[in-house]
């Protein structure tokens, strides 16, 4: 059963992972343009979603990828285009594409190193591995050193996303993270720009 888990949220997390084409094209893009383009995705998408749960047809193709919760409420990769279009609208580039970094590659080394390594588990919290949520916090430091010029946002951000991904149950964390680590660090970049946190620049 566990190697079955296992081999499923790696199918789905791939899944995630082809959304370092976001960046890349944020890149090389105007933020109109893939902002259009994401605006776009989220209609198919949405159009997907009202086929699979209201209509109750399968969609052979997709449905592997589908947590048993999602049955009947939006899948997740709706929530993270959603969270995408937020922040590429919303906060400075490199914060931006930091945030849907870790909101991919952080929640999949949490998912994969909790389920196969986890031995230490989080109290109250239901499938939370500190194995997890280690992996989770070094991979997204080592993505905000990719993008970030503060050690203070680097380890602010990277805690919000770990914090998030591990605490939240209800709600999606493929909206959250993106959201609430990219503000906090959009907040720190004011300060910092106004001199109050200088000591935290690299």
């Amino acid at each position: 059963m566990e190697e079955f888990s296992l081999k499923k949220e790696l199918q789905r997390k791939t899944v995630h992972v082809t959304s370092v084409l976001i960046v890349i094209a944020y890149f090389f893009l105007p933020k109109t343009v893939i902002l259009l383009i994401l605006t776009v995705l989220l209609i198919i998408f949405l159009e997907l979603e009202f086929v699979r749960i209201d209509l109750q047809l399968k969609l052979p193709v997709f449905q592997q990828f589908y947590r048993d919760k999602e049955k009947d409420r939006l899948a997740g990769h709706v929530f993270f285009i959603m969270g995408a279009i937020i922040a590429i609208s919303v906060f400075d580039k490199n914060i931006a594409m930091a945030a849907i970094l870790m909101t991919t590659f952080g929640d999949t080394c949490a998912a994969i190193f909790g389920k196969r390594f986890g031995r230490t588990w989080i109290p109250k919290l239901k499938n939370r591995a500190v194995e997890g949520c280690m992996a989770e916090f070094i991979v997204d430091l080592a993505i905000g050193f990719m993008f970030l010029d503060s050690w203070l946002i680097i380890v602010v951000m990277a805690g919000t996303a770990t914090i998030v991904e591990t605490v939240v149950n209800k709600m999606d964390d493929n909206l959250l993270i993106p959201l609430f680590s990219g503000f906090n660090a959009q907040m720190l970049t004011y300060a910092i720009s106004w001199g109050y946190l200088s000591f935290a620049i690299i």
